[in-house]
This record gives C-alpha cells, structure tokens and sequence, in this order.
C-alpha cells in the first residue's frame, strides 16, 4: 500500500491483517511496533494508530506501557496493576530475603514485556516506598529492603 492510496479503509485493511496475524500465531503476545507497522505498509503514523484503535475497539489489543500494543486473547488474564506492584510481588512470591539478589532491569523488562527505562522507575517507586535499595537492583544487586 502506498502513500499515494486512498487513505480512507487503508487502517482497517492493516487491522485485518494484524489479526490474521494474530489468529495465525496463538503466541503472539505483542502486535507489531508502530514503526514496523508503518515501515511495512508505506503508511503514516495516524493510520497505523488507527488500525490499533479498530483492534482495541474490537477487544483484540490493548496498549501497554512503552507505546507497545499487547494481543488480548479471550480468556486469558491479564495484570493490569501498576508495574512497581507487580515487581513487589517477585519479593512475596519468590520469599526474598533481605540481601538477597534481585532480577535485574534487563531481566525484569523482558519478564514483564516493558522497557528498561520503565522498570527503572518502577523499582525507584519501591526504592521510594522503602522496599528495594539502590544497591539491590543496580550494579552488583543485595536484594529487597537492604
């Protein structure tokens, strides 16, 4: 398609073919950037974003943090709660102990499907909150509340 197309039905044609995408791999988890999107369809950033919306509006998709879009699969369950909550609960579910090594950023934004930035500011949030020390998740990790 190109730029020179009629722009009009340009982003539902896009959409269906995200979700034939989507339909035909069950571990898709997330849908292509927009980058990709626009770069493999010669389109503008507005048609790609349009193309995301008739997913979301059709329950297919969803935005997640670092201008991802994640594939929303009927049945399946997803944590919607803040990423420095989730985070939290690795020290309850894995019984960290203090001075304990902690996943790192890399570690925890492929765990969690975010960027290393925004992990960042989620363990700065629980740095904050008192439950994580500098020294557990930067170079060398102790563990929780050190």
């Amino acid at each position: 398609m190109s730029q020179q197309a009629n722009p009009r039905g340009t982003f539902l044609k896009i959409a269906d073919s995200v979700k034939r995408q989507i339909e035909d791999d069950p571990d898709m988890t997330e849908l292509p950037s927009l980058t990709e999107v626009m770069r493999d369809h010669k389109v503008s950033r507005g048609v790609a974003l349009r193309a995301f919306g008739v997913l979301r509006q059709e329950g297919l998709a969803e935005p997640a943090p670092g201008e991802r879009w994640r594939v929303v699969r009927s049945g399946a369950r997803v944590d919607r709660r803040p990423l420095d909550e989730r985070i939290a609960d690795i020290i309850t579910a894995e019984g960290l102990q203090v001075g304990e090594a902690f996943p790192s950023a890399s570690a925890l934004a492929d765990r969690f499907g975010v960027s290393r930035p925004t992990v960042t500011k989620a363990l700065e949030k629980l740095e904050t909150a008192g439950l994580l020390a500098r020294r557990a998740w930067g170079p060398g990790g102790a563990g929780p509340g050190t």
